[in-house]
Formats: structure tokens, C-alpha cells, sequence
């Protein structure tokens, strides 16, 4: 490589990583529930239209302070009071609501007048407000805990409020809370998601990458034992991680939910592609060659093959396009640029810098490199001279992955996408137990035939759905426009409790109607339409599991068109956890036709490269096997396929076929110089080999890093695909000489074979 040419390449990487390292600062991180959405979906098209009419089902925060000892209590009370007040006045909050807010109505010969659910200042009044509250379908689970000893302060925020706003609301929170002696307090709500999971996606970034960096430091160390070697490799490893960063910066793409797994694969892709090339230049250097040969060599090459393999690993990556949902695709498109970015790196930048160094610059010989000719040697004997235990193993691994396969479920729940010993779990955990859970779940009401969803006949359908709600226990925190009809109900027959319940007649219903328009508090506007013509029934359910939803949902609409009159009133299921759950649906869909897509691809660039359809077909076929087994794994350790988790068969498609490309195109190179075929796979097995195991062995313990991650999902992926990449290359190591064997025959066999056809033939 001319020196000119070497110094063009560094200062231009140079130039590139100052540019890089500025653009940093400008990462865009964000989250929220919408990026989840299956777009272009029906369903999703109905609720957004449905939120349109009313309001969003998430734009709400709620803070739930807990006394051991029961809320009754005056000096909580009054502590508790004061805060639910001055809480209204938060930033982007709108309305604030709490059970010391809320007064029953009650009818006097002059006009109606409220009387306090709690009085705070009573506490002779304490048990008898205490009893009437927990009989109170309105209340328990909304605002106060069925034991008594948490209440809740209800604030509905804007809107589809921003990063930027639930970061200032989140702040302005806890300075509020801070300043009153409560024991212990939870929030729940959008904003509080917001803030936390980007917090948990920076600092998921830092540790991976800082974590990454360490093992591949460690590794270099054990492989080269030369401080050049190990200088140049980190920081060409470094340096593609830094571009790619910067390219982000620069284009304004968001870092999302997904965003802890780009400096994993950053690191392990660029350490792969780094590996190929110096080993490659060191043995073409202790063959004898100059630099300037043993450069030229490798780049033709291991070049060439290392361009195919970042081909095929980003077409995997890329396959994720496919997918409906935001950030899946957002992730397979930035991985895939980032797989070309670390190819681009490392062909240029670090071929730059090696070729100035002598192989003993760069890595320590010795006992290690006879101690890989003697692995390789072992390795490719066995292949050799057992070839039946190598076919009946793989087909006993082929029959338990599929049967594995069958045991996958998508019953995920949002509580195992939850960061792992942090707040916001133990949060979201506490309200499941104790008070209404997180999931929204809507049902939209249509009057039909001409009349009103605030209709007595309306009502009464509303009414029945709303019962057969209150009978499944997971279904919490029920409320309709009913509500106001049993609420003057109760206040016309003094307040008894029993007499929470719609009007026996059209007559008083009617009457009723004309009370609540002239009583303010009772606004229904979020219950009921302007124009009158449809109403919902909102509720929150318990994280019970995507498919247990799915059937709970099920049954709930059996039991609507099996029990409500049809001809004036419809009821549709919808809302933020229905649309969500939905990606279920659509995860299996895009897998199979993102891989399918994938495998053709990648089949294409094989047949260009090989020209050879057998060639293709044993590229091919060790390949399936790692994706077989990861599906197997999904079903045998329960793990239940979701977004986060659908990204493993990319990565491993995309990753997994580089080593097969890696020893195919050396065998294609000792069979172009004249080699027999065991010649062939003999010299592929001791030149080869070892690049290949050495980058499954980074890339092994580089996924495992992810073990080190609060964020449930990535733990999966990280295990999930550092245990099918070991078993890939075992697959390469096994299977591919074995197939390789077993289609391919020697020019000389089959001309042998041909001419004892003929003289059967004669």
C-alpha cells in the first residue's frame, strides 16, 4: 500500500472521529408507548380516532402515599390533603384529583350541597367514612388500597405529553413530595416512564459499552501479547463504534428502547471483521511476504470475504424492516449502517495503520500458535473419521429444536420489560398489588338507529357491561358515564349506599338528566362525545400477559353480542394496551417473512460469490440451525417471544453466516490453486479455524455482556444469542466439511463414476 495512500486513510478517519465526537453530544434519546404501535394496523386507526372524540388513556400520573398503619389518620390526612392541592399547580398537569377532594352530593329543599367522603378534621367521623369509602366501587383500587393504607392522588396530564415535559413535571414532583413527611410513596403514569427508561437507555449504553470495551481489551491481550497489536485493534474497534455514533448524532436518529445493544454490536462486529484481517496479514507475513505483498494478499482476500459477511450480517439486520413496529425497524436499519461503518473502518483504517508493523510487532509468537495448529488439527480429524455420529447428532438436535419451537408462547407482560432492583419496578409492582394496574383498556360506546349514548336505553347497555366487567377480577378501576345517573341516585334516596345504581324508570332518568347539566362538578365531556352519539367505558387491567389479555378480551366481546341489544348500541375493545398487545400478532408475521426475505438475499450473494448451487445449499444449511435453536431455547426456558426478543434471529441469521462465509471462501480459494477437496478442507481447518473460533469466542462472552443489564429483554437477547452463536460454530466446524464431503466429489471420482456408467450402459 502506497505510504501516500496510508496517511490519505488515517487523517481522513482523523478528520472523521473529531467530527464524530462533537455530533455525540447531539444523541436523541426517547420512549414512549407509541413507538410500540403496530402501524397501519385497523385497530390502531379506530383508537386514534377514539382519542380524537374523548382524550388519550395514558395521559394521567399517579402518586400513591402508603401509611403501615392505615390512612386514617389526622395528621396524614391533613398532610395528604395539602399535597393533592398543591400538586394541581405541577407543570403540564390539568386536572388533580384525590379522595379528601371528593364530596358526595346531597339534596336540600334549597339546592344540592356536598358533604366530604373523608372528614379530615372529624376523626370521630373516621370509621363510619372509612366503612362507606371501602364499599365504594368508585374508590377502592382507584383511590385508596382495599386494606386501607394507601391513598392516591389522580392528576391527568396533557396530552401526549414529551420527554422534555415529563422530565420537567418528574422534577417539579419530587421537589413537591419531598417536602412532607410520608413514609412511603410510588408513582405511576407516563411522564414517570419517560423520564426512567431513558435514564435506564443512557445508562445501559455507558455500561455496555464500557463492559465491552474491558472484555475486548482482555481478549486483544491474550491473542496479540504486543502492545501494537492490541493498540491498533482496540482502536480501530473504538473508532468504528465513535463513527457510527456520530453518524447518529449527525442524522438525528432517535436512540431508543433498543439502544443498549449498538455498542455490543459495534464492538464484537468490529472486533470480528479486525481478527480476520490481522490474522490474515500476520500469516501471509510468516510465509515470508513483505508488507507491502502480505497487505495486498490480505485485503484481495480475506477483504472480500469480510465485505460478504458484512453484507449478509446487515441484510440480517435489515430484514427487521419488515416489522410494524418503530423501533424494531429503526434498530435493523441502524445496525445494518452499522455493520458497513466497521467494515469500512476496518478495510481502510486498520489496513492503513498494520502495514507498517512486522508480524513480531504485532502479536507474540510461540507456544499459542502450535497450540492452535494441534486444535484445528484435532478438530478437522474428527469431522473426518466420524461422519455418521456428526449427521445422527444433527438430526436429533433438528428433531428437539422443533420441538422446542412448539412451546413458544407471546404471553409477555410489561412487568418483565420492567429494569431490573430499580424504583420504577418497584413502583409498578406496588400498584399492581395494591391498587389499579398500569394497562389502559377502553371500550368505545355507538348509539345507532337515532339514538344518544346518554339515552335511558343506552345507559342501561352501558350498565350491563360495566357489571360483567366488575366480575373479572383482573378488570380494575371501571368507569363510565353511569356513574353521574348512580351518583344522583344515591344523593335523591340520601345517600344510602345500596342505592348506587341507575334509576328503575325512564321518568327519573330523565329528571336525573336535568340535575346533572346543572350541576358543574359532575362534568362528563371525557365520558361522553359533543355530539352525544358515542360515550366509553374506561378501565385498567392487571399485567396479566398479552395472550391471557387477548383471551379475557375475547370472551369479553362473546358476552356483549350475546347480552346487549345490538340494534341501538355498539361496543368495540380498544385502547393503548390492546393496540400494544397487538405486535404479538404481528411479531410472528414479520419474523418468518423479515427471515424469509433475509435467507433469499443472503442466497443470491452466495450463488454469486460460489456459482455453485451445492456451494449454496451447504452455506445454507448449518445457518438454519442456530435460528432453529434459538427458537428451541425461547420454548424450553419460557421465555416468551415479544418485540425486544424478535431481534434475536436477525442478529443471529445476520452474524452466524459470517463464519461460514469466512471458511467456505477459503476452501473456494485452496480448491482454485489445484488442492484436493481433503487438501482443501485441511488447509481451511489450520488457516481458517482459528480466526473463526476466536471471533465466536469474542462474540460469545461479547452478548454475555448484556447479562450485566437491568433491562430484562437485553439479558434474554444477550443470552439467547451468545448460546446459538457457540452452537453456530460448532455447526460451521461440524456440519459444513461434513456436507462438504458428502455432495461435492473429486474431478477424477466422477469422471471414474461416468465411465463405469458407460460400460454399464454398453
Amino acid at each position: 500500500m502506497n505510504i501516500n495512500l496510508r496517511l490519505l486513510s488515517v487523517v481522513t478517519f482523523g478528520i472523521l472521529a473529531i467530527i464524530s465526537a462533537f455530533s455525540i453530544s447531539q444523541l436523541k434519546f426517547s420512549f414512549d408507548f407509541e413507538q410500540f404501535f403496530p402501524e397501519g394496523d385497523e385497530d390502531l386507526e379506530f383508537f386514534q380516532e377514539f382519542i380524537q372524540e374523548f382524550e388519550a388513556d395514558d395521559n394521567f400520573m399517579i402518586v400513591g402515599i402508603r401509611r403501615k398503619e392505615g390512612v386514617f389518620d389526622q395528621t396524614f390526612l391533613e398532610q395528604f390533603h395539602d399535597f393533592s392541592i398543591q400538586a394541581r399547580r405541577l407543570p403540564h398537569i390539568t386536572e388533580c384529583q384525590s379522595l379528601t377532594k371528593f364530596a358526595y352530593p346531597v339534596k336540600t329543599p334549597f339546592a344540592i350541597a356536598t358533604v366530604p367522603a373523608i372528614h379530615i378534621d372529624k376523626p370521630a367521623y373516621y370509621e363510619r367514612d372509612k366503612k362507606r369509602i371501602l364499599n365504594d366501587e368508585r374508590f377502592v383500587y382507584n383511590f385508596i388500597s382495599e386494606d386501607a393504607t394507601t391513598l392516591t392522588v389522580f392528576m391527568k396530564t396533557i396530552n401526549s405529553i414529551q420527554l422534555g415535559q415529563a422530565e420537567e413535571l418528574m422534577t417539579a414532583l419530587d421537589s413537591l413530595i419531598q417536602q412532607y413527611d410520608f413514609e412511603e410513596y410510588h408513582y405511576l403514569g407516563r411522564p414517570y416512564f419517560q423520564k426512567e427508561l431513558v435514564a435506564m437507555q443512557k445508562r445501559e449504553i455507558t455500561v455496555s459499552a464500557i463492559v465491552s470495551g474491558l472484555l475486548v481489551s482482555l481478549v486483544m491481550f491474550f491473542i496479540f501479547r504486543r502492545p501494537w497489536g492490541i493498540a491498533v485493534s482496540l482502536f480501530s474497534i473504538g473508532l468504528g463504534m465513535l463513527l457510527f455514533m456520530g453518524f447518529l448524532g449527525v442524522t438525528g436518529r432517535e436512540l431508543n428502547a433498543m439502544a443498549a445493544l449498538y455498542p455490543v454490536l459495534m464492538i464484537i462486529v468490529g472486533t470480528s471483521d479486525v481478527i480476520h484481517i490481522m490474522s490474515k496479514y500476520i500469516d501471509e507475513l510468516r510465509k515470508g511476504h513483505g508488507k507491502e505483498k502480505a497487505i495486498i494478499t490480505t485485503i484481495r482476500e480475506i477483504g472480500m470475504a469480510t465485505l460478504l459477511t458484512s453484507l449478509t450480517t446487515a441484510i440480517g439486520f435489515a430484514s427487521l424492516l419488515t416489522s410494524r413496529v418503530g423501533p424494531i425497524r429503526d434498530f435493523g436499519i441502524n445496525a445494518a449502517i452499522g455493520v458497513i461503518i466497521a467494515y469500512i473502518t476496518v478495510i481502510f483504517f486498520t489496513t492503513a495503520v498494520i502495514s507498517w508493523f512486522r508480524a513480531d510487532q504485532i502479536i507474540k509468537l510461540g507456544r499459542g500458535q502450535a497450540f492452535w495448529g494441534k486444535s484445528m488439527e484435532w478438530t478437522y480429524r474428527i469431522t473426518r473419521n466420524n461422519p455418521r455420529r456428526v449427521a445422527l447428532t444433527g438430526l436429533a438436535v433438528l428433531l428437539i429444536s422443533l420441538w422446542g419451537i412448539s412451546r413458544i408462547t407471546t404471553n409477555y407482560s410489561i412487568s418483565n420489560n420492567l429494569p431490573i432492583g430499580e424504583k420504577i419496578t418497584e413502583d409498578f409492582l406496588f400498584f399492581e398489588q395494591n391498587l389499579a394496574g398500569f394497562r389502559p383498556m377502553e371500550v368505545a360506546v355507538y348509539a345507532k338507529n337515532g339514538y344518544k349514548a346518554n339515552d335511558y336505553e343506552v345507559i342501561r347497555e352501558i350498565d350491563k357491561v360495566e357489571g360483567f366487567l366488575h366480575q373479572i377480577p383482573s378488570v380494575q378501576a371501571i368507569g363510565s358515564i353511569t356513574a353521574i345517573y348512580k351518583s344522583i341516585n344515591q344523593m335523591m334516596r340520601n345517600n344510602n349506599q345500596e342505592a348506587y345504581a341507575l334509576p328503575e324508570t325512564k321518568a327519573q332518568f330523565e329528571r336525573y338528566r336535568r340535575i346533572a347539566e346543572q350541576v358543574p362538578e359532575l362534568n362528563v365531556n371525557v365520558l361522553l362525545s359533543k355530539d352525544e352519539k358515542k360515550a366509553r367505558i374506561t378501565s385498567r387491567i392487571q399485567d396479566i400477559g398479552a395472550d391471557t389479555i387477548q383471551n379475557m378480551g375475547d370472551r369479553i366481546d362473546r358476552w356483549i353480542s350475546a347480552n346487549t341489544d345490538t340494534s341501538i348500541v355498539e361496543f368495540k375493545r380498544t385502547g393503548t394496551g390492546l393496540i400494544i398487545d397487538k405486535n404479538a400478532e404481528y411479531i410472528r408475521r414479520n419474523l418468518i417473512q423479515g427471515l424469509g426475505m433475509a435467507i433469499l438475499i443472503v442466497s443470491l450473494l452466495m450463488a454469486l460469490l460460489f456459482r455453485n448451487w451445492k456451494m449454496l445449499f451447504i452455506s445454507l444449511v448449518p445457518n438454519i440451525f442456530p435460528l432453529l435453536l434459538a427458537g428451541a431455547l425461547l420454548g424450553f426456558l419460557g421465555i416468551d417471544l415479544e418485540a425486544g426478543t424478535s431481534i434475536v434471529f436477525a442478529v443471529i441469521f445476520g452474524i452466524a453466516v459470517d463464519d461460514t462465509i469466512h471458511f467456505l471462501s477459503k476452501f473456494k480459494l485452496a480448491r482454485n490453486k489445484g488442492m484436493s477437496i481433503e487438501e482443501s478442507l485441511h488447509i481451511t481447518f489450520l488457516e481458517t479455524g482459528k480466526a473463526i473460533v476466536l471471533t465466536t469466542v469474542i462474540l460469545f462472552f461479547g452478548f454475555l455482556v448484556m447479562l450485566f443489564s437491568i433491562h430484562p429483554p437485553s439479558v434474554t437477547i444477550g443470552l439467547l444469542i451468545s448460546l446459538t452463536l457457540f452452537s453456530a460454530l460448532i455447526s460451521d466446524l461440524a456440519l459444513v466439511p461434513l456436507l462438504i464431503r458428502w455432495m461435492m466429489k473429486e474431478e477424477g471420482e466422477v469422471e471414474k463414476v461416468e465411465g463405469e456408467l458407460e460400460e454399464v450402459a454398453l
